[in-house]
């Protein structure tokens, strides 16, 4: 109980007093710091907090405070309460961040997820994309995903085109343009380039990694490098 609290916002601390306060019903302070084990000193200090959030209330009995715990529905009113806030002012977050993520970076992404976002930020980013060492360990790495990626793909209308090492397997991939390169050529590494990003790719079962460059003059350049392939490779 104390766990999903704290993912609620309360302090260990905090949880540890609420609890004690359910279990016990009205109580003073010494009983709450005998209950949860909390020093007094210390239970004052959250009690007060406790008040302020609404969670718990207090009255005076023969002079002493007497505290209780309020309905546990309370807390997600609170929750409530911080996502409306948060609704509020999420228009001008997202504008800073759309201004801030526009400026040049690198990234290392390392991890299933890693690959994810990167290849989510090809959907969003809705430009043509060229592909240097497609592997066939792709599907392995992250199976199931290209399927719904190459369908919002060409929901997009984000053409592909792919430079492939010819082996047994042949690559299908639909709104795409394939061609081929020697098979002594074929590698885990691969090489994404769309809009002003090109993202670095090894495709690693175990522990695949990424570098996402955004620099103009990184993705001209390996364009350039594609297109000299692209000349060279041969069509199935």
């Amino acid at each position: 109980m104390r766990k999903q609290l704290k993912e609620a916002g309360l302090t260990e601390n905090e949880s540890k007093i609420y609890i004690s306060l359910l279990e016990l019903g009205q109580s003073n302070a010494g009983l709450i710091a005998k209950k949860s084990g909390l020093h007094r000193r210390v239970v004052y200090d959250i009690l007060d907090r406790l008040i302020k959030k609404g969670i718990i209330g207090f009255i005076i009995m023969n002079g002493v405070r007497v505290f209780q715990a309020s309905n546990p529905e309370r807390i997600m009113e609170i929750l409530k309460e911080k996502e409306a806030n948060l609704l509020e002012i999420l228009p001008s977050m997202n504008q800073m961040f759309n201004k801030t993520r526009e400026s040049e970076g690198t990234n290392f992404f390392k991890g299933k997820r890693g690959f994810k976002t990167i290849f989510e930020d090809q959907i969003n980013t809705g430009k043509e994309i060229f592909i240097i060492g497609a592997s066939p360990s792709a599907q392995e790495t992250i199976p199931f995903y290209f399927k719904w990626y190459d369908k919002r793909r060409v929901e997009k209308k984000i053409k592909t085109n792919i430079l492939f090492s010819k082996g047994k397997k042949k690559l299908k991939v639909p709104y795409a343009d394939i061609r081929y390169l020697p098979q002594k050529y074929a590698s885990d590494v691969a090489i994404n380039i769309y809009g002003d990003r090109v993202a670095i790719l090894l495709w690693n079962k175990e522990n695949p990694l990424a570098i996402l460059i955004k620099n103009k003059l990184f993705a001209k350049g390996y364009k350039q490098y594609f297109d000299l392939l692209w000349n060279v490779a041969k069509k199935e």
